[in-house]
């Protein structure tokens, strides 16, 4: 870790930001200097027979959406895959996953092989909060020839994301497969709502307890400019989710390229657009 267990502790329970921040933001510098990486994603249908439309500009396509079957999502994948071309393809939350394995009878391995056998690259995403075994199911991953995409967080049912957080350090020591990571959930509980200084928080800790993920994410279509703009400056280095969309009708600089470049530049950092495996991208 960049501070002591003690450090964490106290910065967790102060109200403090801008010393976690500036905390943060060190570890993030040390690691990649003033660079951000980000990608733009299509993001398609689920279900077979949907149309596929992918965009140039695409450095990912995602199928979104649990599959109703194994037969569906292996429908499903051979039509991206064939649509996709050099595109990396990402498909379904490993949870989801879990649960279409035992629905179906059987082993998340073989459901894994199947789907990458029928053209899929990459995991979407893995819910750490919802997995049913988190080790176990990431290393099928592996195992099975995929690689996941960004470890995620669900929903948060306590303000107190020290411990979950403490919690994938410890996975990544197990699976050390990791690279990147969105401390912020994808669902917001509507009993324990967040706040813009708990969000940038949470970005903020995970970037100092997380010591052992690469990059820690957060995602431009799910939190908005400004926010991933100031997760930018708090430990933050990888943006996911920035549209495809080439001609937003607000005219050039309000077209999501433009507007990611610009929002990271004012944050102080160089953009550079990557695709879903993380190689850039050449302009």
């Amino acid at each position: 870790m960049a501070v002591s267990d003690a450090e964490l502790e106290t910065l967790a329970a102060a109200h403090d930001i801008i010393n976690l921040g500036i905390l943060a933001d060190g570890e993030r510098r040390r690691r990649h200097g003033t660079k951000t990486t980000f990608v733009r994603v299509t993001v398609i249908g689920g279900e077979p027979g949907a149309p596929v439309a992918v965009s140039p500009a695409a450095g990912e396509l995602r199928i979104q959406h649990a599959p109703s079957s194994r037969a569906a999502a292996v429908a499903r994948i051979r039509e991206a895959a064939a649509a996709a071309g050099h595109v990396p393809l990402s498909a379904y939350s490993l949870a989801d996953l879990e649960q279409l394995a035992a629905r179906e009878s059987v082993t998340l391995r073989a459901l894994l092989e199947e789907l990458r056998a029928a053209g899929l690259e990459l995991i979407a995403e893995a819910p750490v909060d919802r997995l049913q075994s988190p080790r176990r199911s990431i290393e099928e991953v592996n195992i099975a020839g995929l690689a996941l995409a960004r470890l995620t967080v669900d929903r948060l049912d306590d303000t107190d994301s020290v411990p979950l957080l403490k919690s994938v350090a410890a996975l990544q020591r197990q699976v050390a497969v990791l690279r990147t990571f969105a401390p912020l959930p994808r669902v917001v509980n509507p009993s324990v709502p967040t706040t813009g200084y708990e969000d940038v928080k949470r970005v903020a800790l995970a970037r100092l307890i997380v010591d052992n993920v690469p990059s820690i994410q957060v995602d431009w279509s799910l939190y908005g400019p400004k926010l991933a703009q100031v997760a930018l400056t708090v430990g933050a280095d990888d943006v996911d989710g920035v549209s495809t969309e080439e001609d937003s009708g607000l005219g050039r600089r309000r077209a999501p390229l433009e507007e990611i470049r610009r929002n990271i530049i004012a944050a102080g950092q160089d953009p550079i657009e990557r695709n879903g495996r993380f190689d850039p991208r050449l302009s």
